[in-house]
């Protein structure tokens, strides 16, 4: 694997390590089966990419990206919260939907972003190769996320949010306000999810409607491969986990794309990426059961 190949699965991997925040959010915090991600992630890139070329500045961009994706998580969070349809079924309609909405907002299947200003800008030029400069600007600002929601979510807002995924009736049984839980978790998720579709697109130089196929596969990915190579119960810990799953689990990937003795292309991609997800939850449960099986006291074993 060359040195740019390296970086670039870096790249890509923290990107992605903000999707593997967004699942982490609402899967283990909220214990909310969402899979609105795979359209709140091309709306981030559409929203993004359609500013950039009207010449809006590319953080405010980003930023409204951002939102697009919490809207996207608000209206998942609605049908299931107030009418009542089941989370799984809500964020399917949500995600199908916004196949429609993404086309509408870009006007077209993809739009090419090789001329415009992006966050990336600014650090272009200061000798540093641009391979390098990508992954350490996406970087600083997926550590930014990590220590701001590390913070939100141990406060007494997070806290309750927390108590709400763990069990919802006791934590209404002290009086917290469930639902509005539920709308704040799954629109920051997706508002994240959001974000870093507005990366990819500034990274990647092109927004297109087909990226959010497959986004919660890997944000699982990265949140089971984050849980087994960092186990940890304390938060920031578990943030932390994230974004190394994705990092990891990139890397991984591209390590299996380019071991020519094995004898994978590009094309295989989704094939490589069920077969790590399975791995990696095949590993855990292994690990487990091997435990239960090994005797607690080691004279017993003579």
């Amino acid at each position: 694997m060359t040195e740019i190949a390296l970086f670039g699965a870096i790249e890509i991997g923290l990107v992605y390590a903000l999707v593997a925040i967004g699942v982490y959010l609402s899967f283990r915090i909220l214990d909310f089966p969402d899979l609105t991600v795979d359209g709140s992630f091309p709306l981030g890139a559409a929203v993004c990419a359609v500013l950039l070329i009207a010449g809006v500045n590319p953080w405010l961009a980003s930023l409204a990206a951002a939102l697009a994706g919490a809207v996207a998580g608000l209206v998942t969070a609605t049908l299931n919260v107030r009418f009542k349809i089941l989370h799984l079924l809500a964020s399917i309609l949500t995600m199908i939907a916004l196949f429609s909405v993404n086309l509408r907002v870009m006007g077209r299947p993809n739009v090419a972003l090789l001329m415009q200003d992006t966050v990336l800008t600014p650090f272009y030029g200061l000798g540093i190769p641009d391979h390098i400069v990508r992954p350490l600007v996406v970087g600083l600002i997926v550590a930014a996320v990590v220590l701001l929601l590390a913070r939100f979510l141990s406060s007494e807002f997070g806290l309750a949010m927390r108590a709400t995924g763990v069990n919802a009736r006791m934590a209404r049984a002290q009086g917290v306000d469930t639902d509005a839980h539920v709308y704040a978790g799954i629109a920051l998720s997706n508002g994240l999810t959001g974000l870093a579709g507005a990366l990819f697109a500034q990274t990647n130089g092109f927004a297109d409607v087909t990226t959010g196929i497959g986004t919660i596969v890997v944000g699982l990915a990265a949140v089971i491969v984050g849980e087994t190579v960092l186990p940890a119960r304390a938060l920031a810990l578990a943030l932390i986990g994230c974004v190394a799953g994705s990092i990891l689990y990139r890397l991984a990937v591209q390590v299996a794309l380019s071991a020519d003795s094995i004898g994978l292309q590009a094309s295989d991609l989704n094939l490589v990426t069920a077969l790590l997800v399975a791995v990696a939850l095949i590993l855990p449960r292994l690990k487990a059961k091997a435990s239960r099986g090994a005797p607690r006291n080691p004279s017993a074993a003579k």
